[in-house]
């Protein structure tokens, strides 16, 4: 795919905003546990806190390409970032304007476009993630209230978010159409951070386990009918695979980049490490992979943007992506040789951070699934 030049222009903001704001302060706010609000809502007064939402309720309008491009440009600077980025476009915001009511996206959207707000999306539970189907928490009916028990886990934003995305099981009989899904503010008492996680990456974002203790909310927080929930929840991981794959593709690029400069100023032999046949072959190899990659999330973006089925795209997508962003980053690594192992270099944070994209918003292995109960619909 051939970017527009709007796409391009809002790659550029995207390339800029995070070479400048982010970037700098990487090191320390991964050693603080985080950026301040402040960042987000920057974030927000250049469009990219709420990219796909209705200017009406102050989103930027634009189309998922220009979502998934912006999103690869603030990955390639922080995983971490990009990850509260996501969760705040998609799955919450967009899941609000497409399943909310009037009420809900004039109560909701214009706080998380502005990022006055920030959203957590609670899915996950400690014996299951990738069957969705499979959740305990309860939400049941007590007039005009809903009162949710249960425990989540793997919650990004968990204890920073001042609105949750909340799935649970609201007819316990019905199997999966029994599961629905809540919109409502995290001020509320029953709502319960028990830990926030010490991860391998993503250290500039909190990752939490929350309780949620006969947490009173009201019917008006449910996000489009009872007994949706599991259409709602599935589609938004489906998009947050393309979402996903293009994070792993800006944290490959990053890797990419670090090592060529790396290679043109690092002398062995009396010449540059690049003038070795292995190594630029190496970095061959990592730029072809690199770029395969980024096809693979505009074409599922584009997929989306015209009204297609992007499932299957994006299951490819992110598996590819996200397991190839892995080999790039040790790759990466080795051509720094001793000095990849040090913090004083990028590539070892790279390494730690894109690690991850092989598991959230479902696994390889979900992946593998997905893509192999569709193969008959592929142009083979």
């Amino acid at each position: 795919m051939i970017l527009s030049s709007e796409h391009k222009a809002i790659r550029e903001v995207a390339r800029q905003f995070a070479r400048t704001e982010i970037e700098p302060n990487v090191r320390s706010w991964e050693a603080s546990g985080g950026p301040p609000k402040s960042l987000y809502q920057s974030m927000a007064s250049v469009g990219l806190m709420g990219m796909t939402i209705d200017p009406v309720y102050g989103g930027s309008g634009l189309d998922f390409v220009s979502y998934a491009v912006a999103m690869e440009e603030i990955a390639a600077v922080d995983g971490g970032i990009s990850n509260m980025m996501s969760a705040n476009n998609s799955p919450v915001a967009l899941g609000i304007a497409t399943h909310g009511n009037s009420d809900q996206k004039e109560r909701f959207l214009p706080k998380l476009c502005s990022a006055e707000w920030l959203g957590s999306f609670h899915l996950t539970e400690p014996h299951t993630g990738s069957d969705a189907s499979s959740i305990s928490t309860r939400a049941i009916r007590d007039g005009n209230e809903y009162v949710i028990d249960g425990h989540k886990a793997f919650i990004t934003a968990g204890s920073t978010s001042d609105i949750a995305m909340i799935v649970a099981v609201t007819d316990p009989e019905a199997n999966k159409p029994g599961i629905s899904v809540f919109v409502t503010p995290t001020d509320n008492p029953g709502y319960q951070v028990l830990n926030t996680e010490r991860k391998l990456g993503h250290k500039t974002n909190d990752l939490c386990q929350v309780r949620f203790d006969s947490m009173r909310v009201p019917a008006t927080d449910l996000l489009g009918t009872e007994g949706r929930g599991l259409s709602i929840a599935l589609g938004g991981l489906s998009l947050g695979r393309i979402a996903t794959a293009a994070q792993a593709v800006g944290g490959a690029r990053q890797a990419l980049q670090l090592s060529r400069d790396y290679a043109s100023q690092r002398e062995t032999f009396g010449k540059p490490i690049i003038k070795h046949q292995n190594i630029a072959f190496t970095l061959a190899e990592m730029a072809t992979e690199v770029e395969v990659a980024r096809q693979m999330y505009l074409h599922a973006a584009a997929l989306q943007d015209a009204g297609s089925d992007s499932a299957t795209a994006a299951s490819m997508a992110k598996l590819f992506a996200s397991e190839m962003a892995e080999r790039v980053a040790s790759k990466a690594i080795q051509i720094h040789g001793g000095a990849g192992f040090l913090e004083d270099h990028l590539v070892e944070k790279i390494f730690r951070d894109v690690r991850v994209y092989q598991i959230y918003e479902g696994t390889s292995e979900v992946q593998k699934m997905v893509i192999s109960r569709n193969l008959d619909s592929l142009e083979l």
